[in-house]
């Protein structure tokens, strides 16, 4: 019996180019592959572009998109891997800290899709990342090009980051400056 139907929103248009990190944790290959696939598609479909990084598992997932915010120049973040439950509670750890860090990091602004799979088994894990299944690495893209079309709609080219000072400049009783 097929779960019930959702809403699929179409994708976002963009105006300027936006290109996106996906970080994938490989630890189940097959699976990783599919994830990968399904978000690359997804990329494209909206006319972005991506590159790729690997970390061992998904505890490291958030700390390589905090890297690449802090260094490089994404507009955006999807983040794919797959924690299957085992005999130990490590399974919950791995869950809900990468889950938790990831969750910071978007609070603190950054456009990140969340397609780390958090199953019971196998069977769970590779129909979710299968591309014509579940297709949860489209969703995870589709979602962080939602999350950047957002940020561009509210942005402003002149906001900046952080606090406004008022500067005096001689003559000048107009200047402000973010920092």
């Amino acid at each position: 019996m097929a779960g019930p139907s959702h809403y699929i929103m179409p994708l976002p248009e963009f105006d300027k180019p936006v290109k996106i990190l996906i970080v994938a944790s490989p630890y189940y290959k097959d699976i990783s592959d599919n994830q990968i696939a399904g978000a690359k598609a997804e990329i494209e479909k909206a006319g972005a572009t991506w590159d790729i990084v690997e970390v061992p598992g998904a505890l490291e997932i958030p700390t390589a998109i905090g890297i690449a915010e802090r260094m490089s120049n994404f507009d955006g973040y999807v983040a794919l891997g797959c924690v299957i439950r085992g005999e130990t509670t490590h399974y919950d750890t791995v869950c809900n800290d990468s889950s938790r860090a990831i969750q910071l990091l978007g609070l603190q602004g950054l456009c990140i899709g969340n397609g780390i799979l958090t199953v019971e088994n196998r069977a769970q894990a590779e129909v979710r990342a299968d591309p014509a299944e579940m297709n949860k690495g489209g969703g995870a893209a589709a979602a962080a090009l939602h999350l950047i079309a957002l940020a561009r709609k509210w942005g402003k080219a002149d906001k900046g980051v952080g606090f406004t000072r008022d500067i005096l400049m001689a003559g000048d009783t107009d200047s402000k400056t973010t920092i």
